[in-house]
């Protein structure tokens, strides 16, 4: 008796043969077949307990078939295999009826323990197909990370169920929460997002729920918070890690009982958003330090999404260079492409930014160059003094070379200046000491050049900055526009 009868449609003989062959082994009947006709004509006669079929087929693309097949059996699980490997191959599979994409090559274990959950699943409904406008590709990559994450996405796009965004900053958090949106079953509602590093912590609870008129000073008209603009849509809480305790003993609450009450007021008001989280740190560390609430991370982290950071995923530079090039062009810059060169020593960077710093470095490239071509020289002017990737033959323990402004800034005694410059203060004030505040104010003298040296150093770039000096983005955003901070160059 065999486990259940399998259609396999793939107009490639050997991925025909070796997918054969693996679920013969795993007990199944298998029947295939190089196009998509024969396909639809054994589905039409009754035939098949699962189909596994390509995208790509010589008489017709599988994406056309989908809903014929899923409109006449549509308790027929389908699993799509597809060597375009990209985000919207994943979305329209999910949307025309698939049980499951894989992307080539792919694992037959892996296919293998796909046919099996899905035959044991009898009376597997998939959502409905739906027509959407599927040019624009919102997610750019093909490496295997981004595939599982596609995948995962996919998966995802018709429930409500809470996701938590981890990766490094620039890596593309609230691209895949507009993702999960704009593809998913709540599309026709509103996306609003938060940041709450970027909110001041004593107006994060009137930010999110809400305020009454006359809740606290200043509050002289009722406003709506983030909860109510989100209603029926998906409210995007970016840097959850950095809520105030009080905010997430509230926000607990809402994901508890889905009410919430505004800031001076008592009548509760239901909700009905979908929640999406994200976070650059580790909150099980900030569990343990009693910065987050163990209970409140249990209701976020229901779907965890770990998004790779650039230097994982470096065979996507090419695309994702591309792509920028191609944003870059329809706002009015020149078309520029990469040679291999180019392309290779994008590869070997850190990318401490991620995909944010590879956007800027194209962008720049667009607007400051002539050549149409860029080459291998100009990315390495570019990338001056950023260590690259150990390459071949290298030695990866081998200490990096220390960034050339803050050596120099260690050369020229910083310690020393201070030392001298408070002398100063105290010679000057004799034998009476120096006005109250002594501490802000040599703080303040020293932050300016040391944060416009680090500017320099990373040529304008903040987020490369703020890692420099161990701060917060938002927290050296903030600095650089109440000290007035100009971007200063460092001596050669």
């Amino acid at each position: 008796m065999t486990n259940g009868h399998i259609l396999v449609a793939d107009d490639d003989t050997a991925i025909r043969t070796v997918v054969s062959h693996a679920l013969a082994r795993a007990g199944y009947e298998v029947r295939t077949t190089g196009t998509a006709a024969s396909l639809w004509r054994w589905v039409q006669a009754g035939e098949g307990d699962l189909v596994i079929t390509d995208v790509v087929m010589p008489d017709e693309n599988a994406f056309e078939l989908l809903p014929r097949i899923k409109k006449l059996r549509p308790d027929l699980p389908i699993i799509v295999m597809s060597a375009q490997n990209t985000f919207m191959t994943a979305i329209k599979a999910s949307e025309r009826g698939a049980y499951d994409y894989l992307p080539k090559p792919f694992d037959l274990k892996e296919l293998v323990a796909i046919v099996g959950r899905a035959l044991s699943e009898p009376g597997h409904k998939s959502p409905a197909p739906q027509a959407d406008d599927l040019d624009n590709m919102p997610l750019v990559g093909r490496s295997p990370a981004m595939q599982e994450i596609y995948r995962a996405l996919a998966r995802l796009m018709q429930t409500d169920l809470t996701v938590m965004i981890t990766g490094e900053s620039g890596t593309g958090k609230e691209l895949v929460a507009r993702a999960l949106h704009d593809y998913g079953k709540r599309k026709g509602g509103p996306f609003v997002a938060i940041n709450m590093a970027a909110i001041p912590r004593d107006l994060i609870e009137s930010e999110l729920f809400g305020h009454e008129k006359g809740a606290f000073t200043g509050a002289n008209t009722r406003s709506a918070g983030r909860f109510e603009q989100a209603e029926g849509g998906t409210l995007f809480l970016d840097e959850i890690g950095d809520m105030p305790m009080e905010a997430q003993t509230r926000l607990l609450r809402v994901l508890q009982q889905a009410e919430y009450t505004t800031v001076g007021g008592r009548t509760p008001i239901k909700t009905n958003v979908r929640i999406v989280a994200a976070t650059n740190k580790d909150l099980r560390i900030s569990i343990q330090q009693g910065l987050f609430r163990e209970d409140l991370f249990f209701r976020l982290n229901v779907v965890p999404l770990r998004l790779p950071p650039l230097r994982e995923r470096t065979e996507d530079i090419s695309d994702l260079a591309r792509h920028f090039f191609t944003l870059a062009a329809a706002e009015g810059l020149p078309q520029k492409h990469l040679d291999v060169a180019a392309q290779e020593r994008l590869k070997r960077h850190r990318w401490p930014g991620n995909i944010r710093e590879l956007e800027n470095l194209v962008r720049r490239l667009a607007a400051l160059y002539p050549q149409e071509v860029i080459g291998g020289a100009l990315i390495e002017s570019e990338l001056a003094g950023e260590a690259p990737l150990p390459g071949p033959g290298t030695d990866p323990g081998a200490p990096l070379p220390a960034n050339g402004a803050v050596h120099r800034a260690e050369e020229g005694g910083l310690m020393g200046s201070v030392e001298r410059h408070l002398s100063g203060i105290f010679r000057q004030h004799g034998d009476n000491l120096p006005p109250p505040g002594l501490y802000h104010r040599i703080l303040r003298e020293l932050e300016v050049p040391l944060i416009s040296a680090a500017l320099a150093a990373t040529r304008g770039n903040q987020i490369k900055a703020a890692e420099l000096l161990g701060l917060n983005r938002n927290t050296l955003r903030k600095k650089v526009r109440e000290l007035d901070i100009r971007l200063m160059r460092m001596p050669r």
